[in-house]
């Protein structure tokens, strides 16, 4: 079998994605945060949701993961849960103060984070990277051909 003339578009794509996250992940750590954490902040800050079950779809995790997640946001006094009144088996999820600020502090690192990314990049540039990107993911969403 003959050597590609270049690395496989998944290849490259895997290790840019790879390098990218551990990036975010690192910037996130260094503003007293994480992915997950970025993650249900933003959802919380951006979305109206009724509980924390609309919360886990929100975000893109299960139940259970979440569930782990707001406890320990909540021993650190991000979040607040509370009970629905109208139905006791549901929570409700709330920012508190100390939520808001990390989620302030967060949202720089994020924006500085796509800065970084978007350096020697033009605007024309970057949107069409994403357009490509979103065409990568369509064409997983195809039905294969055997």
């Amino acid at each position: 079998m003959p050597r590609p003339d270049r690395t496989p578009v998944g290849l490259v794509l895997t290790r840019t994605a790879k390098t990218v996250s551990r990036a975010f992940d690192e910037t996130l750590a260094a503003s007293g945060g994480s992915l997950p954490v970025w993650l249900i902040l933003l959802t919380l800050k951006t979305q109206q949701l009724g509980n924390q079950r609309e919360l886990a779809k929100a975000v893109g995790i299960e139940g259970a993961t979440l569930t782990h997640h707001l406890t320990a946001m909540e021993n650190e006094g991000l979040v607040t849960r509370r009970r629905d009144p109208a139905n006791r088996r549901v929570q409700q999820v709330e920012l508190t103060e100390r939520g808001d600020a990390l989620f302030l502090r967060l949202a720089g690192a994020a924006a500085a984070h796509d800065q970084r990314l978007r350096a020697g990049f033009s605007d024309d540039e970057v949107a069409v990277l994403s357009d490509l990107l979103d065409r990568l993911a369509h064409n997983m969403n195809k039905p294969t051909v055997p």
